[in-house]
């Protein structure tokens, strides 16, 4: 999954570790920010757990809505976290193809 540059506003964002946890997140760029948890240099906590994946995207208008999303996200079990990430909107945004 990629997102293209030229999307405007922020994200929140859930990445599977190379050891299956997941770890939710913001940012305004997710090519940039994916490449930066894949260098080790985003987070601790996915430093030790390269390479990630991004499983999973939503767009909001500004970062204080992306945060307050980030909170709620964060505090969802895993189940829960997995149930969002296979949404039928989610999946669809998947199977698109950026050329």
């Amino acid at each position: 999954m990629t997102a293209k540059k030229t999307e405007k506003g922020w994200w929140l964002y859930i990445i599977e570790c190379a050891d299956n946890s997941l770890y939710t997140g913001i940012t305004n760029d997710i090519e940039q920010r994916m490449a930066k948890h894949n260098e080790g240099t985003a987070s601790r906590y996915t430093r030790a757990r390269t390479p990630v994946r991004l499983v999973y995207r939503e767009p909001h208008p500004d970062r204080s809505s992306a945060s307050r999303r980030e909170f709620a996200v964060k505090r969802l079990t895993r189940d829960e976290k997995l149930a969002l990430i296979s949404t039928e909107n989610h999946l669809s945004a998947l199977t698109r193809r950026d050329d």
